[in-house]
């Protein structure tokens, strides 16, 4: 009763900001005034069990279309439940001039089905030639999309996707406005360059063996997260501020990036990278405020080795701004070494670290290891909280039972600043 008592503008306004397709379809049986004022919704969204309990004659592509069709302007479309390439086309047929942001649940990874969808599901994509947002969730791209250019796209997230490489730059050279780019658990991504002008936050994570080789061409490029590749080349950094690149699955031989004068936020992770690269990264980071490492081996090729010592003195006073640095297992106790601190300068200070996070994983070197943590806490003035995290130990010795001893007396002894996890 109320709401039947409010003009006919402020009906419209509030049920125009429903998006679930189920509210949009309960709402349309309320009353005649309800359902002429549901043309007004911008934004429709179908969830994935939209028709699981579906029992009418006609078929879900046609529903969505039926709804679609009542709509004057619809600029938002988010599609999980199943459909298929003739309903996608129909839909977007009407649609597709107004739509702003358009997110898919494709389900086409199966190339006996792809090969069947004439026109493809991405083929149909075309029509909506003002997208704005494009979201792609299960996607097939061994074949080139026949897209014409998306003047209008800033934003494009592909996630779950088996491409070819030409595939996927045919797609890419189709958006050059985007500033957003991200694909995630892409397989059969070998070797991909992007040449974006106007990117600036860049995400990829490459599922396989871990050996593709990347390179960006993006000048204003201000975040970059990599996953899976051993080759990276990055030339035009001016405007990186935040970069992590990680392979859980390959190795890392090579990074090629210009200097990181802005960047603030470096993580480098994965099972093994060359020395040479994990070098030029810290040489390049110079101006880094939050460093976090954790990688198992260093060595070339299929040689695994342990990393040479990292010297205390020398990692600070060529990252002077570091605020927080965050070392894991191998990379600590590289750090560890007992010539790091033998020749102090009386001078040397760490001015600008507030937080350390550590995680230790052996009791080995247990004494290099307590006076790294003592000098860290020694010549780190504005320390303000420092964890350290102990990994299940697998040595029985008893060297392990003394090490846990030590950690908690140095914990207990600067409990203002020093915790276990």
């Amino acid at each position: 009763r109320k709401m039947e008592s409010l003009p006919d503008a402020l009906i419209q306004h509030i049920l125009s900001q429903m998006r679930n397709a189920r509210d949009v379809t309960a709402c349309n049986g309320v009353s005649k005034r309800w359902k002429d004022s549901m043309r007004y919704i911008k934004n429709l969204f179908f969830p994935r069990n939209c028709f699981d309990n579906h029992s009418c004659g006609d078929s879900p592509d046609n529903i969505v279309r039926q709804m679609i069709s009542t709509v004057e302007r619809l600029e938002e479309l988010v599609v999980y439940c199943p459909f298929t390439s003739a309903g996608l086309a129909s839909w977007l047929e009407l649609a597709g001039p107004s739509l702003r942001t358009l997110e898919l649940r494709m389900d086409n990874l199966s190339e006996s089905v792809a090969c069947l969808e004439c026109p493809s599901k991405l083929d149909s994509i075309n029509s909506a030639s003002n997208l704005e947002s494009l979201k792609l969730w299960g996607v097939l791209m061994v074949n080139s999309p026949r897209w014409d250019v998306f003047q209008n796209l800033q934003n494009l997230e592909i996630v779950g996707a088996r491409l070819e490489d030409p595939a996927l730059s045919n797609a890419l050279r189709a958006c050059p406005n985007l500033t957003h780019l991200l694909l995630l658990g892409c397989e059969g991504v070998r070797s991909i360059s992007i040449d974006l002008p106007y990117l600036e936050h860049c995400r990829f994570d490459f599922y396989g063996v871990g050996n593709s080789s990347l390179c960006i061409k993006s000048p204003k490029l201000q975040s970059l997260e990599v996953q899976g590749c051993s080759w990276i080349r990055v030339r035009e950094t001016q405007f990186l501020k935040s970069l992590s690149i990680s392979n859980n699955a390959g190795k890392v031989y090579m990074v090629d990036f210009g200097k990181l004068v802005a960047l603030e936020y470096l993580s480098i992770r994965g099972v093994q990278w060359c020395w040479d690269a994990i070098s030029k990264m810290l040489q390049w980071a110079s101006d880094v405020k939050h460093l976090y490492m954790k990688v198992e081996f260093t060595g070339d090729f299929d040689v695994l080795l342990p990393f040479p010592e990292i010297d205390l003195v020398e990692l600070f006073n060529s990252h002077p701004k570091l605020q927080k640095l965050d070392i894991h297992g191998a990379m600590f106790a590289a750090l560890c070494q007992k010539n790091s601190l033998k020749n102090v300068d009386s001078r040397f200070g760490i001015p600008c670290l507030e937080e350390v996070v550590v995680t230790v994983r052996s009791p080995l070197n247990a004494e290099q290891k307590m006076s790294t943590l003592e000098s860290l806490l020694a010549y780190g003035k504005n320390l303000k909280k420092m964890v350290i995290k102990i990994l299940q130990m697998k040595s029985s010795h008893s060297s392990a039972d003394q090490f846990f001893e030590d950690v908690c007396r140095f914990s207990y002894m600067n409990r203002r600043i020093v915790r276990i996890e």
